[in-house]
C-alpha cells in the first residue's frame, strides 16, 4: 500500500508541475520537490522524468473523459443529441482549466517523433481513451447502432480526432475558437442539412444505404 501511495504521490507533483512550469521546462528535482520525495524514487516508480510526466498527462486525460461522460449522462432521460450537447460543452468549457496539460500533451507528442518509448506510452494511453470513449459512444446509441453501420469505434476515433483538432486551434488562437453551445449549434443543423434526403455514401465499407 504504502508503494502505490507514494507513486501517487508522484504522479501529483507531476501534475503540479506541468500545470506551474509546463512539459518542457519541468526537471526532475522539481518533480521530487512538488511530491516531497526523493530523485531516486522517481526512477524506481516510473523508470524516467519523462515517462512520469507522460504518465501524469494520461491521468489527466482520463479524468477529464471521465468527467465528459458524466456530464454526457447526467441527465438520465437524455437522448443522444443532448449527450452529445452536454459532452462538446463541457470539453469545450474545460480547455483553460487544462491548458497546461493539453500544452504538455502536445509537447510529449513532439518528442514521440525521436522516441519510439515515448511514442509507444503515448499510444498505449490514447487507446485507453479511445476504449472508454467507445463505451460511451455505444451506451449513447443504443443496439440500433449496428443496425445502421455506426461502429461506435469508428465515431470515437472521429470524436477524438475533432476534440484533438480544436484542441490545437485553441492553444493557438483561443479568441477565435466558438464556445460548446455555438459549436453544438452550428454543428447539428449544418449536418443535418447535408445528410437531409441523402441515402448515405455509397462505395463506402460499411456504410449502408
Amino acid at each position: 500500500m504504502a508503494r502505490a501511495n507514494h507513486r501517487d504521490q508522484l504522479l501529483q507533483g507531476a501534475i503540479e508541475c506541468l500545470r506551474t512550469k509546463g512539459y518542457a521546462r519541468t526537471t526532475a528535482r522539481d518533480i521530487a520537490a512538488a511530491a516531497d520525495a526523493s530523485l531516486a524514487s522517481i526512477g524506481y516508480h516510473f523508470g524516467s522524468k519523462d515517462a512520469l510526466l507522460n504518465e501524469a498527462i494520461a491521468r489527466t486525460s482520463e479524468e477529464w473523459t471521465i468527467r465528459l461522460g458524466e456530464a454526457a449522462f447526467a441527465g438520465s432521460n437524455a437522448s443522444p443529441l443532448e449527450q452529445i450537447t452536454a459532452a462538446w460543452v463541457g470539453a469545450r468549457g474545460s480547455f483553460d482549466e487544462l491548458r497546461p496539460v493539453l500544452t504538455g500533451f502536445i509537447e510529449a507528442l513532439a518528442q514521440s517523433a525521436w522516441s519510439e518509448e515515448l511514442r509507444e506510452q503515448l499510444a498505449a494511453h490514447r487507446r485507453e481513451i479511445r476504449r472508454a470513449v467507445t463505451d460511451m459512444v455505444g451506451a449513447s446509441l443504443g443496439e440500433s447502432a449496428a443496425e445502421v453501420g455506426a461502429d461506435p469505434k469508428v465515431v470515437a476515433t472521429f470524436v477524438i480526432a475533432v476534440v484533438d483538432g480544436l484542441v490545437v486551434q485553441w492553444l493557438l488562437d483561443p479568441e477565435e475558437i466558438p464556445d460548446g453551445e455555438e459549436l453544438v449549434a452550428s454543428w447539428w443543423p449544418a449536418l443535418r442539412l447535408v445528410l437531409e434526403g441523402q441515402p448515405g455514401p455509397t462505395g463506402v465499407k460499411g456504410a449502408k444505404p
